[in-house]
């Protein structure tokens, strides 16, 4: 615990109050059998005796690049109204990726629990031929790699692709591009975070079903329960505590969102906290500083997020002491 994720958060932490020493050329003189000559070099010296740079504190958590408190308060106090306020701090990098990033959390998340409860249920009813069979296909998109499944997804909603040509079929328009909208871009990505995350939350429930205690059952149909109040007042209670442990995953794996966007080639329309990550890390400039300040931005978020849940079950787990 303290090698794998205490001592990497506080270098991570570290490297947020730290920005990288300016480059500081110096001229130096090289002779050789051939005469002497001036070069002018980088001068690493004060990086040796600094490796982490030079403290600024918060600066880079306030820089326009991610909070941008400065731009923010002055957005707040040109416009006029809610809606221009958010449409202005949406040209921020950080808000517009934390807007993706909530939107995809907060709609895959609980369409993923509701899927993955029904077709635990549906299989759990079926007879013992075919279960088997019907486990096997429904395990497949957990087992499919992310990105290669989201690279699948994407092929096929592309024009030539069979859903991008069904949809331009159904809606008589051969120019229709799913790529090209935001709107249809983050539609498909919540669809393929369903799709890819539903097997998992399947698993859990239909492992709950097992053990579902069936005189309860029996005395519900007695009682003349329907198979929706069987449900509602028998199984989802027996099933709550995993259905807050699939919660919990899928918020924190979900907030992560990162591999559908490289997959869907969907930079341009939707961005995460965990690509501008990666964005800070690429390139030649590797700015990491920056990298650093959105990942603590990120597990702020990431504890924000889950506090209430974390809440509910100390709360139910003092409740049994």
């Amino acid at each position: 615990m303290l090698l794998f994720i205490a001592f990497p958060l506080v270098s991570v932490v570290l490297q947020s109050v730290h920005i990288p020493h300016e480059a500081a050329l110096v001229t130096v003189e090289n002779c050789g059998p051939f005469g002497c000559k001036k070069e002018t070099i980088i001068d690493h010296s004060l990086s040796a005796a600094e490796p982490l740079g030079r403290f600024v504190g918060l600066d880079i958590y306030f820089d326009r690049a991610h909070l941008a408190v400065v731009e923010v308060r002055q957005a707040w106090e040109a416009t006029d109204s809610w809606f221009a306020f958010f449409q202005t701090i949406g040209n921020f990098p950080f808000y517009r990726s934390m807007a993706f990033t909530l939107t995809f959390t907060f709609t895959v998340t609980p369409v993923l629990i509701v899927l993955g409860l029904m077709i635990a249920l549906g299989v759990n009813a079926l007879s013992e031929r075919i279960k088997g069979l019907v486990i096997f296909v429904s395990l497949l998109p957990m087992i499919v790699t992310p990105l290669i499944g989201s690279l699948i997804l994407f092929w096929m909603i592309d024009s030539r692709g069979i859903l991008g040509n069904a949809i331009q079929w159904l809606a008589a328009d051969p120019d229709l591009s799913l790529k090209a909208s935001t709107g249809l871009t983050w539609i498909m990505l919540i669809i393929y975070g369903v799709w890819h995350s539903a097997p998992f939350a399947f698993v859990v429930f239909y492992a709950g079903l097992q053990t579902l205690p069936m005189d309860q059952i029996e005395s519900a149909r007695i009682d003349g329960a329907s198979r929706w109040q069987q449900v509602r007042y028998v199984i989802i209670p027996h099933l709550m505590p995993l259905i807050t442990f699939v919660a919990l995953i899928q918020l924190m794996d979900n907030f992560r969102v990162f591999e559908p966007i490289v997959g869907f080639n969907a930079e341009a329309h939707a961005q995460s906290l965990s690509w501008i990550i990666f964005n800070d890390l690429g390139g030649e400039t590797r700015q990491l500083s920056a990298a650093a300040t959105s990942s603590v931005l990120t597990i702020i978020g990431v504890a924000i997020l889950l506090s209430p849940v974390l809440w509910r079950t100390w709360q139910d787990f003092k409740g049994k002491m």
